[in-house]
């Protein structure tokens, strides 16, 4: 769930013996670490775009990256149907940034105070100022897509943006829906997660001459990714730690988000647990957490949730099979693996 330095692209994941966690990344982005570390170059550049008394906040939010994942996604993708090139670099970083946007203003809605291990921009220099300084974000990421020779890169860059924020929106809007369905829990990790993984596969398979059929394989496959890779980071914000995390737990619960466990959790339980389940989100005080983390461990809900999250996975890797064989095909491949032992390490006595 890859940063500017090389220490950084070879962290550990979470939840992961850390020796096991840093070979089986090192592996799957071998071929990707100097393009990673192109990507993490200039999107340090980009500080110099902004205005000097704000170059700080700039700064901050743009070295504060964690595993570059839709940039790997990016250089992978685009290995695994032709050559990876500088465009591909520049699409990365516009991708990160728009990420990296976003993480700024969810920090500010889920009054976050930790973010990969350290105070967020919001906790840092408050609300009003990091609103601001993520709409920069999204301007600047826009422009620099408006740079190339083509439109298409700019349309798939702003639309991708738009079904981000409006994913954003409607989970906002759903809060506390305690009638939530997983269609529609799903509809939101699909469009405010699952788009940039999808973005991030076919513009990076684009820009390498991929063929539609390869693209639409590769598009599939990132929105099946980023969807498994979104139920993982809702089972970590109950089932994790912050020290493992490097970001501020049960902020989902704070604010009235029913993820996947809690809505599994309230098909099976009783109506008095159902009724308890509803009271506790519906006021939450941390001090309900241990009470609901107990009905979530009696109904499986960490069990269940792995096994929706290796669907997702499998479905990912079905994709896979419209590719030739590369180097990038199986970095792509052995990513679907580790995010799978990655959510199986989670809570393992939940």
């Amino acid at each position: 769930m890859l940063a500017a330095e090389t220490a950084a692209v070879a962290s550990p994941e979470p939840n992961l013996p850390t020796a096991e966690a840093q070979l089986a990344w090192k592996r799957i982005v071998k071929s990707a670490q100097p393009f990673l570390h192109a990507v993490a170059q200039r999107l340090n550049e980009q500080v110099g775009a902004f205005e000097k008394d704000i170059a700080t906040y700039a700064q901050y939010a743009l070295t504060g990256q964690g595993k570059q994942l839709r940039p790997a996604l990016v250089a992978l993708s685009g290995g695994a149907t032709g050559k990876v090139n500088d465009a591909h670099v520049q699409v990365a970083v516009i991708i990160e940034m728009i990420h990296l946007a976003t993480l700024v203003h969810d920090d500010v809605m889920d009054e976050a105070r930790l973010r990969r291990g350290r105070p967020t921009l919001a906790a840092h220099w408050g609300n009003e100022l990091s609103v601001l300084l993520g709409d920069c974000l999204f301007a600047h990421a826009l422009k620099l897509a408006a740079g190339f020779p083509t439109t298409e890169i700019c349309r798939a860059v702003a639309a991708a943006t738009n079904t981000v924020c409006s994913g954003e929106i409607l989970q906002t809007q759903r809060r506390k829906n305690f009638e939530l369905s997983r269609a529609e829990y799903l509809q939101v990790l699909q469009m405010k997660t699952g788009e940039l993984f999808a973005l991030s596969c076919d513009l990076g398979a684009y820009l390498s001459g991929a063929s539609l059929p390869q693209r639409t394989a590769l598009r599939h496959y990132g929105m099946s990714i980023g969807t498994a890779y979104q139920i993982y980071d809702d089972c970590l914000d109950l089932f994790g730690s912050e020290a493992a995390a490097g970001k501020s737990l049960g902020t989902d619960l704070a604010k009235g988000k029913l993820t996947l466990p809690v809505l599994l959790a309230l098909e099976h339980a009783t109506g008095e647990e159902r009724a308890q389940i509803q009271s506790w989100i519906g006021a939450w005080d941390d001090k309900y957490f241990p009470k609901l983390l107990e009905v979530l461990v009696a109904h499986g809900a960490l069990a269940q949730s792995r096994v929706v999250v290796h669907q997702h996975l499998q479905t990912a890797r079905q994709k896979l099979a419209a590719l030739p064989d590369s180097e990038g095909r199986a970095g792509l491949d052995e990513l679907a693996d580790y995010l799978g032992r990655q959510t199986d390490a989670l809570g393992a006595d939940a």
